[in-house]
């Protein structure tokens, strides 16, 4: 109340522009939130640098353990749900500067067409499996997409275009548990995987890049069997990011067409999301090679911090027990998905090499 009421006694001079003022209440109005899922992004970080645990998957936890705050006050609400909406559309959208088609022929066709068509099939096979396990179309199309993609962040951009319901929050909360949890064995059992079916590096490299759900992780096992095996799971997995962009405006253009993209207010989405449309086009700038490398560093660490406080945001606003009360045969479905991939990927690897 005492915050409140101060609030409402700061006036500023009537000669203050108009736009400053609003700037103003806006600022006051959101800045207690983004600093507090900001300082949960950085706690993550810290505890994942110094124990190894999966950024992401620290910074859901401590989201999840400052639910209060959203359910006790007016004063870091409005800026929670400003990250888990706008800092995250900005993390995905800088995530194009990382992006060069020119990775894209240094594989060859042969394999282009098979991460291509393990997306494909995961996100085919994730609509099946859902339908015979009793799961909606918005989870399979939310955790499918995450496994076959890029893991947390690509649940995060999907949910982002897919039409809310009553479980939206849950479900991404749980896909980005799911994905990292997953990702982070991945991680530790493929490497060991690879070698003893005496896989070449460059084969390594491509099932690995080509399964683990997330970048950190995908790095992560690369490097530990090898540095050409690193080098080649990196870029095969850049290729499986350049891919969200082009699936989330797919995704975005077909609910639009089949009119349940509708928002609350009745209006359709956009064609082509804002933050697809940034993603895109830093790709493209970044494939002319006009980012210089120091800036694309920047633009990265920018865009990890900016996943970061997003997902510490969705821990927020999403209730533990709802979590907990999450149904075993959505578990098996993310399961059943990674399995899936990995067997595709796997068996498309030793017909190719």
């Amino acid at each position: 109340m005492t915050s409140q009421h101060t609030r409402e006694n700061m006036v500023l001079p009537n000669s203050t522009p108009p736009w400053l003022k609003n700037a103003f209440r806006g600022f006051d109005l959101y800045w207690p939130g983004i600093l507090v899922c900001g300082l949960a992004a950085l706690a993550a970080q810290f505890l994942s640098d110094h124990y190894g645990a999966p950024a992401m998957l620290l910074a859901l936890l401590m989201g999840l353990s400052l639910h209060f705050l959203v359910e006790d006050g007016e004063r870091c609400a409005p800026g929670i749900g400003l990250a888990a909406r706008t800092v995250l559309r900005l993390g995905v959208a800088l995530l194009g500067a990382r992006i060069s088609f020119e990775v894209f022929a240094e594989l060859g066709l042969g394999i282009m067409a098979l991460i291509l068509t393990a997306l494909i099939a995961t996100i085919a096979f994730g609509a099946l499996a859902a339908r015979s396990l009793g799961r909606g179309w918005r989870l399979a199309i939310l955790t499918a997409g995450s496994v076959s993609i890029c893991g947390a962040s690509a649940a995060m951009a999907i949910a982002a275009v897919l039409p809310k319901n009553d479980l939206s929050e849950r479900n991404l909360s749980f896909t980005v548990f799911g994905v990292t949890l997953l990702s982070t064995l991945a991680m530790i059992l493929y490497p060991i995987l690879s070698n003893l079916l005496g896989l070449s590096d460059l084969a390594s490299g491509i099932f690995l890049g080509g399964t683990i759900h997330d970048v950190a992780q995908v790095v992560g096992a690369g490097f530990s069997v090898s540095d050409p095996v690193g080098e080649t799971a990196t870029t095969v997995k850049l290729i499986r990011v350049s891919m969200l962009a082009p699936f989330v405006l797919i995704l975005s253009l077909s609910l639009r067409r089949a009119g349940v993209g509708l928002q609350s207010d009745g209006k359709r989405p956009p064609i082509l999301p804002g933050f697809v449309l940034a993603f895109l086009m830093l790709a493209c700038v970044n494939s002319m090679g006009w980012i210089p490398a120091v800036v694309q560093d920047w633009l990265w660490a920018l865009a990890k911090w900016a996943m970061l406080t997003a997902i510490a945001a969705v821990g927020m606003k999403t209730e533990l027990k709802r979590i907990l009360s999450v149904p075993p045969q959505s578990v098996i479905l993310i399961f059943l998905e990674t399995i899936f991939i990995a067997s595709f990927v796997l068996a498309g690897v030793m017909v190719l090499l």
